[in-house]
C-alpha cells in the first residue's frame, strides 16, 4: 500500500502525470504491436526500434499540455490528447483486423461514407482483450475524480515544455536514423505501410500519410492537359487488339454482372465432408458455354469492393491509399462501361444492391459513371432477419429485384452486388444446413457456409433466367471481387485446404489472391477453362470486345484476355505482381513451379526487372490519371462526358414503367413481352414467409429520395 501511495504521490505532480500517460500509451501500443498488428520483426535491432518508436511522438503530443500554466487547462488538454491518440490506435486495430493494413488519412476522411452499414461487422471485429486499450484512461479518470491523483496547481516553467518538445524531436530524429540504417530510403521507397509503422510508429505514419495526401490534392488542383500525354502513350502501346474468333460473339446480348462478394478461387471444386461447397458454380465453371479462368487475380487495395467495381467498370486501378469511390468518386471523370454501352449500343444500365445507397459513396459514383438506375436497400423490404449487416440476403436480393429487372429496356447492363458472403460470415441457422469445417476459427468455418448459400442464390437466379428466356439473350459475367479470408487468417485456412500451417509463407498468401472469373454465354459450345494469367483490370476490354465494341479509343490499362497480345503480368495494388513464371512479394521473387525463393539468373533478372518496371509505371500512370482527374481533358471520338446531374435514383420503378408506357409496342422490357414474371421465380429462402417488422439490421437511406417508401 505504501508503494502504491508513493506512485500516486508522484502522479500528483504535472511531470509525473504526463509520465504516467506516456507509459500507459506505450504499454497499449506495445500490446497492439505484438498482439493485433503483424509488423514482421525479423531481428533484435528491429525489436529495439519497435520498443522505442512510440515514445518520441507520444512525448511530443503530450508535451503540448506543458505550455499551459493553468491546471484547469493543463489536465483536460493532456487527457484529451491521450483519448484522441487512443482512438487513433484502436481504430487502426479494428481496421487492421479486417484489411490487414493501417488507416490512411484518405480512409479516415472517407470513413463516414464507408462506415454506413458497417455496424454489424465492426462489432464482430472487436475482441475481448480490447478493454486493455481503454482501461488505463478509465482508471486514471476515476483516480482523479476520487482525488487519489491530486491536481497540481503549481505552474511549470515554459522552458520545461520547450525542453520536452526539443528532446522529443531529437529522439524522433534518432529513431528515424535507426530506421534508415535498417531500411534505407524508408520514406522515399515506401510500398508497404507496415514499414513506416514498424520503424516510426503509428502517429508518425499518420502525419507522413497526411502530408502525402495533401500533396496529392495539390497535384490535382494544378494538373494540366499535357500531363495526359504519358498516360495515352502507355495505354496505346499496351493495347491488345481483339482476337477475331471472339470479337462480337455476344453482340446485342444483355450483360448481367454477378459480383461475388469475398469469393476466392479455392472455393471452386472444394468439398467439405464430401459435399461440394459451390456445386452450381462448379458446373458453370466447367460448362461448354463458359470461358473460365483459373489464374485470375483480384487487384484491390484499401477500397476493396469499390476498387473491384472501379477496375471492372473503367479498367483503371484504385488508389494506393483509401478508396477512389469514397475520396474522388463524387467529382471524378470516368469513361465507364455504363456510359460506353449507352452511347455505343443504347444499353440501359442498373445496379441491384441490398445495402444503403451511400455505402462506398455509390450514390454519387454511379451517376458519374452513367448508371441510369440504382436499386439500393430503400427499394426492398430489409426488415427483421431479411438482411445482414451489409444488406439484404442474396436469395432475397435476386428474387425481389425481379420487379425492377423485368422492367428494364433491353439490351441492358445489370450488375448485382451480393453481400451475404461477407465478413464476419454470419448467417441465420434457418438459412442453411451446410456442414462446414472444424478448424477452430469461426471466420474460416463460417466462410464455407455463406459461400454455399451464395451458390444456392445464383442457382435460383439462373433458373429464373432460363424460365423467362432471358438466359439465352444474355452474357453473364461472374467474378470474385477480393479475398474473403485475410492473410492473418490464412494459417487457419491452411488446415481446411489440407496444407501445413507451419509451412505457410508470403508466397502462399499471394497465390490465394486468385478469384474466379466466369464468362457464361448460353448457347456457345466451345467454352473452356483457361490457364492465362489475368486480373480485374482486364475485364472491361475483354467484355467490350465480346460485345463487338472496340476499346482502342478509350484509356484502359487492362488488355483483352482472349487477345494473342494479352499482357499476363498481373499487378497488385501494393506493387507486388505475379506472372506465369514468377511471383513477386515485397521484392522477393518466387518460382511458380516450385513455390521457392529464387536466386535469379541474369536472364531471369532481366525479365523480372522488365516486369517490375512495367508494373510500377502502370500503377503510377493510373494513379496520376485518377488523382489528377486527367480524363476531364480527354474526349475520345463518339464519347460524351457524363453529366451526373441528369441522374436521380429515387422512384426508379416508376421511371421504368413510364418509359415502357411512352414506348408502347416498341418497349423491349421483359414485362412488356411476357407480363409479370415474378411468379416464375422460386426460392427456398425462409424469410419470404416472415412478416415485416419495425426492426432492421441495416440503416436504410436513399439520398435522392424525399420519401423512402415511395420507391417500393
Amino acid at each position: 500500500m505504501k508503494y502504491v501511495n508513493s506512485i500516486l504521490a508522484k502522479c500528483s505532480t504535472r511531470k509525473g502525470f504526463l509520465l504516467l500517460l506516456v507509459i500507459c500509451f506505450w504499454v497499449k501500443t506495445m500490446f497492439a504491436y505484438f498482439v493485433d498488428f503483424r509488423l514482421g520483426i525479423t531481428n533484435p535491432f528491429q525489436f529495439f526500434i519497435v520498443l522505442i518508436n512510440p515514445l518520441a511522438t507520444t512525448g511530443l503530443l503530450l508535451g503540448i499540455a506543458l505550455y499551459f500554466k493553468k491546471s484547469r487547462i493543463f489536465y483536460p488538454v493532456a487527457i484529451i490528447i491521450s483519448i484522441l491518440n487512443t482512438v487513433l490506435l484502436y481504430l487502426n486495430v479494428i481496421y487492421f483486423r479486417e484489411f490487414t493494413d493501417f488507416m490512411t488519412v484518405s480512409t479516415m476522411t472517407g470513413y463516414s461514407k464507408v462506415n454506413q452499414g458497417l455496424s454489424g461487422s465492426s462489432l464482430a471485429l472487436t475482441n475481448f482483450h480490447d478493454f486493455i486499450y481503454w482501461i488505463d484512461l478509465v482508471v486514471i479518470i476515476i483516480l482523479m475524480v476520487t482525488k487519489k491523483i491530486k491536481i497540481d496547481h503549481r505552474p511549470l516553467n515554459r522552458r520545461i515544455g520547450l525542453a520536452v518538445t526539443s528532446f522529443s524531436l531529437l529522439f524522433f530524429a534518432v529513431n528515424l536514423s535507426l530506421g534508415e540504417m535498417d531500411r534505407p530510403q524508408l520514406l522515399t521507397r515506401t510500398f508497404d505501410r507496415t514499414y513506416i509503422v514498424k520503424y516510426l510508429g503509428l502517429d508518425a505514419f499518420t502525419v507522413y500519410d497526411g502530408i502525402k495526401s495533401q500533396h496529392t490534392n495539390d497535384l490535382r488542383a494544378t494538373a494540366t492537359k499535357s500531363e495526359l500525354g504519358d498516360v495515352l502513350k502507355f495505354t496505346r502501346a499496351h493495347y491488345a487488339k481483339p482476337n477475331k474468333k471472339y470479337y462480337g460473339i455476344a453482340k446485342g446480348k444483355n450483360v448481367i454482372i454477378l459480383h461475388l462478394e469475398s469469393f476466392q478461387q479455392f472455393l471452386i471444386g472444394k468439398k467439405i465432408n464430401g459435399q461440394e461447397v459451390t456445386p452450381f458454380l462448379n458446373k458453370l465453371y466447367k460448362s461448354q458455354s463458359s470461358y473460365s479462368f483459373r489464374n485470375f487475380f483480384h487487384q484491390v487495395g484499401q477500397g476493396k469492393t469499390s476498387d473491384a467495381e472501379n477496375m471492372l467498370e473503367t479498367s483503371t486501378y484504385g488508389l494506393p491509399q483509401g478508396s477512389l469511390f469514397a475520396q474522388l468518386g463524387s467529382d471524378n471523370t470516368f469513361q465507364a462501361a455504363p456510359a460506353i454501352l449507352k452511347q455505343r449500343r443504347d444499353y440501359t444500365s442498373a445496379v441491384f444492391h441490398g445495402n444503403v445507397a451511400s455505402f462506398w459513396n455509390r450514390n454519387n459514383v454511379y451517376k458519374e459513371m452513367g448508371y441510369q438506375y440504382f436499386f439500393d436497400a430503400s427499394y426492398y423490404d430489409t426488415s427483421g432477419d431479411r438482411s445482414m449487416g451489409y444488406g439484404l440476403k442474396d436469395k432475397l436480393l435476386f428474387r425481389d429485384s425481379v420487379k425492377y429487372l423485368q422492367n428494364l429496356q433491353q439490351p441492358f447492363y445489370a450488375k448485382y452486388i451480393t453481400v451475404t458472403n461477407h465478413f464476419p460470415y454470419d448467417l441465420d441457422k434457418e438459412d442453411t444446413r451446410f456442414k462446414t469445417t472444424n478448424t477452430g476459427d469461426d471466420v474460416v468455418d463460417n466462410y464455407f457456409v455463406t459461400a454455399h448459400y451464395l451458390d444456392q442464390s445464383i442457382h435460383e437466379f439462373y433458373r429464373y433466367l432460363k424460365k423467362t428466356g432471358l438466359l439465352k439473350h444474355s452474357l453473364i459475367l461472374l467474378y470474385g471481387d477480393h479475398y474473403g479470408i485475410s492473410d492473418s487468417e490464412n494459417k487457419n485456412l491452411a488446415k481446411a485446404l489440407g496444407k501445413n500451417p507451419d509451412d505457410w509463407d508470403d508466397y502462399d498468401n499471394a497465390q490465394l489472391q486468385r478469384v474466379p472469373l466466369i464468362i457464361n454465354i448460353p448457347g456457345m459450345k466451345h467454352g473452356y477453362v483457361s490457364n492465362k494469367y489475368a486480373g480485374e483490370i482486364d475485364v472491361l476490354p475483354t467484355l467490350m470486345h465480346l460485345l463487338g465494341i472496340s476499346t482502342k479509343r478509350y484509356v484502359q490499362f487492362g488488355t483483352d484476355v482472349f487477345s494473342k497480345h494479352h499482357d499476363q503480368v498481373v499487378a497488385f495494388r501494393n506493387q507486388d505482381w505475379v506472372s506465369p513464371a514468377f511471383t513477386s512479394v515485397s521484392g522477393d521473387i518466387y518460382s511458380n513451379k516450385t513455390g521457392q525463393l529464387l536466386k535469379l539468373t541474369k536472364r531471369q533478372q532481366k525479365q523480372v526487372d522488365k516486369d517490375k518496371e512495367r508494373v510500377d509505371k502502370e500503377l503510377s500512370l493510373s494513379d496520376s490519371l485518377n488523382e489528377k482527374n486527367l480524363l476531364r481533358f480527354y474526349h475520345p471520338k463518339g464519347f460524351k462526358t457524363v453529366d451526373p446531374r441528369k441522374y436521380n435514383y429515387a422512384n426508379g420503378y416508376q421511371k421504368e414503367k413510364l418509359i415502357a408506357k411512352k414506348r408502347g409496342k416498341k418497349s423491349t422490357s421483359l414485362y412488356s413481352e411476357q407480363g409479370n414474371t415474378f411468379k416464375d421465380y422460386f426460392t427456398d429462402a425462409p424469410e419470404i414467409h416472415h412478416k415485416s417488422t419495425d426492426s432492421n439490421r441495416i440503416k436504410i437511406t436513399n439520398p435522392d429520395a424525399s420519401n423512402n417508401d415511395s420507391s417500393r
